[in-house]
């Protein structure tokens, strides 16, 4: 081992002159043509004019060599306080790899869109090997420590400006993914923002970002309000953007109710799907389309409570006899109950049952709302931005889900949420310790479900129509499968894996047969890299990793202030 360490550092000093040679070299390459055809990613065929993408591309490359030539610098003037918040050694091993793996996606995706390599122009070629020459080199460096930045003591109006820049960053990458139609571009794209945080991740500029978070919850908030509340004014009028987001939103919001069965309780739902349903259908039999069943029609602020009671309800239903059992026991029972729902919507069409849902016909021709004479059919310019029909339902999800949120926060807070928190690490711990087991898990099921069916509410007017199969077992595992992949029992969680799972699958089309396959091959990767989820809590972080004594240790060692915002932020580096 010895002989292996003393060889490292004899190679060290060149490795590093090689790896900013490589590092060079992938900067080069943004000013050379990538492709022979502009028909791949965003017209990559210019010498001297980079793309976005090509830039993007640069800025990986100067990082590289930005780390390279800072590390000796801080190894070896700086003082002791310093070196132990900066580690420019793992931000250019990291920055290295995640070229690499940047310049060879988009050379494949430019090879596929063209027909094959022959299409690669030399920039292509440079920049991957550019990049894989970084790579090699920069894993003769020594790694040292995880960054531990967040531990800067900086200003409240730093902490605050940090964040409201974090946010701005994360409406421009939306509005600009949003806006490619071009597959290649799109996922070229995606992999940059993933691999641009995993490198801010081990420079410890997550972990700052993340304990200004923590210091400054009301703004971080706002300004997220903010940045969503502004979005629909950066997709220029676009109807089919805007219908993505609003899927996004329905599907956070229904999610967020789940999240408290799943995330909080520990109960596995897989028939979940069912209470949005039942709160869509409820909206549309009380509508006034000319196909509705029911002749009464309240006001639709009225529609959203009688909706997410009638879920509740069914939750009470479902929940009554079948939460004495547990585990593999109760999946199998609630994802039967989603079939028995899709099924019953279906013999509800006045031959086999009472015409209540026109069975598989389901309603259709639902009327846009209008609420205090604002239409949210029509288009409307504000501030002289075009604002649609779906623009118009995101702001209105949006509430509704800034009404959702604050609920699943406040119970997480409360004594029921720690109940719920305690069932799901230990029932019979829970039931010794005088926790009402039996009735917290019908809670749960009953909130969740009041939840999923406010937002069924909304989904029936944004859909225009209601039928029962768009209510089957994937979507219920799909909605489980997101809170998996954003982190049980968080809010960012919910919210980033619903974004993915809902906008991945409509920007690659072309993938449709294969989406099982993909989704599977994300979660694989997640249980075995990031097990606790993109955005987890202290608690399931602490849970899934081995080191919980060097978590506890650094969280001792912080300054204070810090102490809470230590475990948290310290995982990010080995995403």
């Amino acid at each position: 081992m010895s002989k292996l360490n003393d060889l490292l550092v004899r190679w060290a000093v060149p490795a590093r002159w090689v790896a900013i040679v490589g590092g060079l070299a992938v900067m080069a390459a943004a000013f050379l043509p990538w492709a022979y055809r502009p028909e791949a990613l965003d017209d990559v065929t210019y010498y001297g004019e980079p793309s976005l993408l090509q830039w993007l591309g640069f800025a990986l490359g100067l990082i590289i060599v930005a780390c390279l030539a800072l590390g000796p610098f801080v190894a070896a003037k700086a003082p002791a306080r310093l070196r132990r918040l900066l580690n420019f050694n793992r931000g250019a091993k990291t920055a290295a790899v995640a070229s690499l793996v940047y310049q060879a996606l988009a050379a494949a995706s430019a090879a596929l869109e063209l027909g094959g390599l022959v299409a690669l122009e030399p920039g292509a070629w440079v920049g991957v090997a550019g990049a894989a020459l970084a790579a090699v080199a920069t894993r003769a460096l020594p790694a040292g420590a995880d960054p531990r930045l967040r531990w800067l003591k900086t200003p409240s109006w730093v902490q605050i400006l940090g964040i409201v820049v974090v946010l701005a960053l994360v409406l421009a990458a939306a509005a600009y993914g949003l806006g490619l139609e071009d597959p290649g571009a799109f996922v070229t794209f995606a992999a940059f923002a993933g691999l641009a945080v995993w490198v801010a991740a081990a420079l410890g500029v997550m972990g700052w970002v993340s304990a200004a978070a923590q210091a400054n919850r009301s703004a971080l908030v706002l300004a997220a309000f903010v940045v969503a509340f502004v979005f629909p004014f950066t997709q220029d009028g676009s109807d089919a953007n805007m219908s993505i987001a609003a899927g996004v939103l329905i599907f956070a919001a229904t999610a967020m109710g789940l999240n408290i069965v799943v995330g909080l309780a520990g109960l596995l739902d897989l028939g979940y799907i069912a209470f949005l349903g039942a709160g869509a259908f409820t909206a549309a039999t009380l509508s006034e389309s000319a196909f509705a069943t029911i002749g009464w029609h309240p006001p639709f602020p009225v529609v959203m409570l009688i909706a997410g009671c009638v879920s509740a309800i069914l939750g009470l239903i479902i929940g009554s006899p079948t939460l004495r059992v547990s585990g593999d026991y109760l999946a199998i029972v609630t994802l039967a109950f989603g079939e028995i729902f899709r099924i019953t919507m279906n013999n509800l069409d006045g031959t086999d049952g009472p015409n209540i849902t026109r069975g598989s016909n389901g309603i259709p021709a639902i009327p846009n709302l209008n609420l205090f004479g604002f239409d949210f059919g029509e288009s409307h310019t504000i501030l002289g931005f075009e604002i649609g029909r779906f623009a118009n339902y995101y702001w209105l999800l949006l509430l509704v889900m800034g009404l959702i949120i604050t609920v699943f926060v406040n119970l997480n807070k409360s004594r029921i949420g720690r109940g719920w928190v305690a069932i799901r690490e230990d029932e019979r711990a829970a039931e010794a310790m005088g926790v009402n087991v039996f009735g917290l898990k019908l809670l749960a099921f009953a909130g969740g479900a009041f939840l999923a069916g406010v937002a069924g509410s909304v989904k029936a007017h944004v859909d225009v129509s209601v039928t029962p199969d768009q209510y089957i077992f994937m979507e219920s595992a799909f909605l489980v499968a997101g809170i998996v992949l954003g982190g049980m029992g968080t809010v960012g969680g919910v919210l980033v894996g619903a974004a993915i799972l809902k906008l991945l699958p409509e920007k690659l089309r072309f993938f449709e047969d294969y989406r099982l396959l993909l989704f599977g091959l994300l979660l694989i990767v997640m249980m075995r890299f990031r097990p606790e989820g993109l955005l987890p809590d202290q608690r399931r972080q602490l849970e899934f990793h081995a080191d919980d004594e060097e978590l506890a240790e650094e969280a001792d060692e912080a300054p204070p202030g810090l102490a809470t915002a230590a475990p948290a932020a310290s995982g990010e580096g080995k995403a």
